[in-house]
């Protein structure tokens, strides 16, 4: 699913972000990316997404080398990837459920099916109270939670979280952790960054460690190890 060759990313005027990262995902896999603030969490997604792109190497997603993608590959792409990042990016004039049931019309869905699967999902996520809302009325983990559904409501073949759990609690985290093992039950692969450890410890097989933009460990989170993140 994700093969990353050598990757490594510089912004201006000389800061080195990810250095030489060497890695495979497969499908149907749920990793967790670890480490403190500035070790290259963010910027790893991000050259995923093709947000960024790297200053070195190859990167491919399900065969397809994503640094020679044109805009319309680059289109294409994004339509099989769920994303949560940090910056909501919820669409202020229309109400929650509009915000993600939109997600699904633009991939070609029917309206009444975008809408009838935006609902399932803010109802999981426990807002079904507020699917009228719009976006500015609602708390930060509201906010989060509505990505979320946006981000799962094509069944994606990859999920890219930045640190999803944030800004809710634990009873919260878990339901979007069950949300994503359905997805990885379905065969996507799951790349969620993150800070809480107790989240790793309970739902995570695998877990890569960064330490200033070098890839210091990938194992399975069950080894017996201290960090410093």
């Amino acid at each position: 699913m994700i093969e990353l060759y050598h990757v490594s990313k510089t912004y201006p005027p000389n800061y080195r972000a990810l250095t030489d990262i060497n890695l495979e995902i497969a499908k149907g896999e749920i990793v967790f990316v670890c480490g403190a603030s500035g070790a290259g969490k963010s910027t790893l997604l991000k050259l995923l997404f093709r947000q960024e792109d790297p200053t070195e190497g190859q990167i491919l997603i399900d065969g397809r080398n994503v640094t020679r993608l044109g805009s319309r590959g680059v289109a294409q792409l994004r339509r099989k990837i769920g994303l949560v990042f940090q910056e909501f990016r919820l669409l202020p004039g229309l109400t929650v459920l509009d915000n993600v049931a939109l997600a699904a019309q633009v991939v070609g869905k029917s309206k009444r099916e975008s809408r009838t699967k935006a609902y399932q999902l803010l109802r999981e996520l426990g807002l079904k109270e507020r699917y009228e809302a719009k976006p500015f009325t609602l708390s930060g983990g509201e906010q989060q939670r509505v990505a979320i559904a946006r981000a799962l409501i094509n069944e994606p073949m990859l999920v890219l979280a930045d640190e999803p759990t944030g800004n809710i609690d634990d009873e919260m985290a878990d339901e979007i952790m069950r949300l994503f093992l359905k997805i990885r039950d379905r065969g996507a692969a799951i790349v969620v960054a993150t800070h809480d450890r107790a989240m790793v410890k309970r739902y995570g097989t695998r877990a890569l460690y960064l330490q200033r933009g070098v890839l210091t460990d990938d194992q399975s989170v069950t080894t017996k190890r201290e960090y410093s993140w």
